[in-house]
C-alpha cells in the first residue's frame, strides 16, 4: 500500500521510487559534510546517480517481499531526508530497525519527530509489527532527542556496534513497542 503523509505545509514524507536516484545523489551530495560524522565513511562513487539507482533497486525489492519500508521526505522535487524500516523480522519477533537522517537546513524544525512517529503508527496499525528499533552514536543528542519526542524509550548501550566515520563506535538503543 502506497504510503504517503504531509509533514509540515512543504514537506511531505513518502515511498521512495527508482525515480528518486537523482535527487538522492543531489541530496547526499548538498548534506556530505552534515551527515558525515553520523554515518559510514562513503566512497565517492556513493553520490552519484548510479549508485543511488542501485540502492533504490535493492530497498525496493526488501520493500516488494515484506522486509522493509524505504521512505523519502520531500519537498518538491528535492529529497531533504530518508526514514528507513529495515530488517523487519516476523514470526514471534515482529520487529523493525529504524534509520534516518534529515538536510542540515530543515534540522530542528520537528519534521524527523513527525516522521519518525508517522512511521511507527504505519508499522503497528498498517504493518502489525509490534516493536520498532532504533541506534544512535551516544553524543547525537538530536536524534536521541527525535526518538524520545517519537515515544521510544532507551534500553541498551552497544560497545563497537557500527563503523561510522570510519571507526568502530559505542551506540545507544531505543525501542518503541507499538502493542500494549
Amino acid at each position: 500500500m502506497p504510503f504517503a503523509t504531509p509533514l509540515s505545509d512543504d514537506v511531505v514524507l513518502r515511498d521512495v521510487t527508482i525515480d528518486d536516484a537523482a535527487a538522492l545523489a543531489e541530496a547526499y551530495t548538498r548534506n556530505r559534510a552534515h551527515l558525515q560524522p553520523w554515518e559510514p565513511a562513503r566512497p565517492d562513487d556513493f553520490f552519484t546517480e548510479a549508485a543511488q539507482r542501485r540502492t533504490l533497486d535493492v530497498q525496493l525489492k526488501q520493500a516488494a517481499t515484506g522486509h522493509g519500508v524505504f521512505l523519502a521526505l520531500a519537498s518538491g522535487g528535492d529529497v531533504v531526508g530518508r526514514l528507513n524500516l529495515a530488517d523487519i523480522v516476523r514470526g514471534v519477533f515482529q520487529n523493525g530497525n529504524i534509520g534516518y537522517w534529515i538536510d542540515a537546513g530543515l534540522a530542528g524544525r520537528g519534521l524527523m519527530t513527525r516522521a519518525v512517529t508517522a512511521l511507527a503508527e504505519h508499522a503497528r496499525d498498517d504493518l502489525g509489527l509490534h516493536r520498532l528499533q532504533a541506534g544512535t552514536l551516544p553524543h547525537n543528542t538530536a536524534s536521541q532527542a527525535v526518538l524520545t519526542r517519537a515515544g521510544f524509550e532507551r534500553f541498551g548501550h552497544a560497545p563497537r556496534y557500527l563503523r561510522i566515520s570510519g571507526e568502530w563506535q559505542d551506540h545507544v538503543l531505543y525501542q518503541r513497542i507499538l502493542h500494549d
